[in-house]
């Protein structure tokens, strides 16, 4: 089984533009993403696949691999299809996020691991939700899943509404969990779930991963404990730089 890891890197984003590139303590956020990633253990491949030359030309120049994609990808897994489609013989894809500086290399060893079981076409990570804030966040997606270890429903509001209880007592008597958003699919998988057209419950909550569910794909899911910190805006880099500081 061979496993290839690809970091979609767009450079026109609407709350940061030039994410890829802004600096981090010396270092650009696609440079930091690719050395996390580099340190998975499960990875035989990793290329970041990118839309701008800018981007193209710096990941050269420290040394990584990058190829250009089409500048007209809705999201970063038809970006992944069009990289997957270059390098035929892997046989699973990891979808992992470019703005996540500090990903730790052994989530990514987790969601390799879910493709040991032969029926796994799509994979993704889950994470025990702790606080209230988290809980009924509405930009934290949640995730309920069967006793397979497949998700059943991705929601911006809080999955399972527990009806016989004040919301202040949800976390005690029931656990939650919310999405962490890197994706693993097998390669034929990944060619078909481009093809679907945008499904009305991805529309309802705009969210990606309905559609799959929507026309019947399974999504595995391993729980992780360690926690994702994706930077959407120069505030969250802002507060990100705060643990390079001496």
């Amino acid at each position: 089984m061979k496993i290839l890891g690809i970091i979609p890197a767009r450079f026109a984003s609407t709350r940061f533009p030039g994410k890829p590139l802004a600096d981090i303590a010396g270092k650009s956020m696609v440079q930091r993403v690719y050395e996390q990633c580099c340190q998975s253990s499960r990875l035989d491949e990793l290329i970041i696949a990118t839309d701008d030359q800018r981007i193209l030309q710096h990941v050269e120049s420290f040394g990584g691999k990058a190829v250009m994609t089409s500048a007209t990808h809705p999201s970063g897994t038809d970006r992944c299809n069009e990289v997957a489609g270059l390098f035929p013989e892997f046989d699973i894809c990891i979808n992992i996020q470019g703005d996540e500086p500090m990903i730790d290399p052994q989530q990514i060893d987790l969601l390799c691991s879910c493709f040991n079981d032969e029926n796994a076409s799509l994979a993704t990570l889950v994470k025990k939700i702790t606080s209230p804030t988290e809980l009924f966040n509405q930009n934290t997606p949640k995730v309920t899943f069967n006793k397979n270890m497949e998700a059943l429903y991705f929601s911006r509001n809080t999955i399972p509404f527990i009806r016989s209880s004040n919301e202040k007592n949800w976390l005690k008597e029931h656990t939650f969990y919310k999405h962490i958003g890197i994706y693993g699919y097998r390669a034929a998988i990944l060619s078909e779930i481009t093809k679907l057209e945008i499904s009305s419950l991805e529309k309802a909550e705009s969210l990606e991963q309905l559609r799959w569910l929507e026309n019947g794909y399974r999504i595995k899911v391993a729980i992780t404990d360690k926690e994702s910190q994706a930077i959407d805006t120069p505030e969250d880099l802002l507060k990100l730089l705060a643990h390079f500081k001496p």
